[in-house]
């Protein structure tokens, strides 16, 4: 992996630790229960990622002391076992230092990631779903916790639309560059001729926002339902009206939870998902407005789509902003995402 220029502050991580410590230890901590959680789960993160870096300059110190005894000895054994360690070493590294690429502001918040079945019927719905499963298998590769928030099944196959909350350090970072127009083609398994087919799906990524001084919604502005959930649940999903959709009427922003245990539950996911979509667009006008000024405005239309997964006449996955290609598409499908995000967060 190439070097970025960036570095692990260990002073500013280590002055971050102790103050949520100190945070942690206030009388009445534990009295708020999801913000203790949070503190908690941040702290965990920021002692793993400082241990794990700590242990890098010892495994360092380590192979140092073994290419001393190499010169000294000519031992055939620690050489081999020089290779060896510096094997994993570099690849261990190589994971940790690709988070130095990790600068935004909520690159380490948890993720939201909504996806949107769109032009392509039936198989367009099978395509989200299977853009549900590749970031499924992705995320449970890099061990991130994972919560389906709303899935909303096709009539025939497939979804119309499946939101996720991903959980874990950095995990808005890695994610924030696959937001976009998906891209399949193939020959449709819906089809009775099995003719070619294009279909295309549409992926959210938002950071989790607990709170946004920024961000005011008032009571007025929103149309609040509650409906009996279907799907992922308790066995008492379907008996009671535990579903919440909430409308933000002046954008038309509608977020629907469903799959929490209790209708309050399932209100608060759905107010933490409309504070991120809002901050999202705010976030968006002000980028649109330093383009204008800049004369770099060019609108944002659904055929842009971000990446091509080609499954006919030929296999390939094109990334459209980098021309990153992969030519094993089943293998990028079952979640080996890696070189498109690091090639994507890259070129940013």
């Amino acid at each position: 992996m190439k070097k970025q220029g960036g570095f692990f502050d260990f002073a500013k991580k280590k002055k971050e630790i102790e103050k949520l410590e100190k945070e942690s230890e206030k009388p009445g901590f534990w009295n708020n229960q999801k913000y203790a959680k949070e503190v908690s789960q941040k702290l965990e993160w920021l002692r793993e990622e400082v241990k794990k870096w700590d242990g890098y300059e010892e495994e360092l110190r380590e192979l140092g002391e073994i290419v001393k005894l190499i010169e000294k000895e000519h031992d055939q054994a620690l050489y081999d076992e020089l290779r060896e360690r510096i094997k994993v070493f570099d690849k261990d590294f190589s994971a940790e230092e690709f988070k130095l690429l990790f600068k935004g502001e909520y690159d380490q918040a948890n993720a939201i990631l909504a996806i949107h079945a769109g032009t392509g019927g039936v198989d367009a719905q099978d395509w989200a779903e299977m853009l549900l499963r590749m970031y499924l298998r992705y995320l449970e590769k890099k061990k991130f916790r994972v919560k389906i928030l709303e899935e909303t099944k096709g009539q025939e196959a497939g979804i119309k639309r499946a939101v996720v909350l991903a959980e874990g350090p950095c995990v808005y970072g890695y994610l924030k560059t696959e937001a976009g127009v998906h891209r399949l083609v193939r020959k449709s398994p819906f089809n009775a001729k099995n003719l070619r087919q294009t279909s295309f799906a549409l992926v959210e990524v938002l950071p989790e926002i607990a709170e946004s001084k920024e961000i005011e919604i008032k009571p007025g502005d929103l149309k609040i339902d509650v409906f009996r959930a279907s799907g992922h649940g308790g066995q008492s999903v379907n008996t009671t009206d535990s579903a919440v959709r909430i409308t933000h009427i002046p954008t038309g922003i509608v977020v629907t939870c469903q799959n929490e245990r209790s209708q309050l539950q399932n209100k608060e996911t759905a107010f933490k998902i409309l504070k991120s979509r809002l901050h999202l667009i705010e976030q968006e006008k002000q980028e649109e407005e330093k383009r204008k000024l800049r004369g770099e405005y060019s609108s944002a239309e659904w055929g842009n789509q971000i990446r091509s997964y080609v499954l006919d006449p030929y296999k390939l996955v094109k990334d459209h902003r980098t021309n990153h290609e992969v030519k094993n598409v089943e293998k990028v499908l079952d979640g080996d995402l890696d070189s498109f995000i690091e090639a994507s967060l890259e070129n940013n």
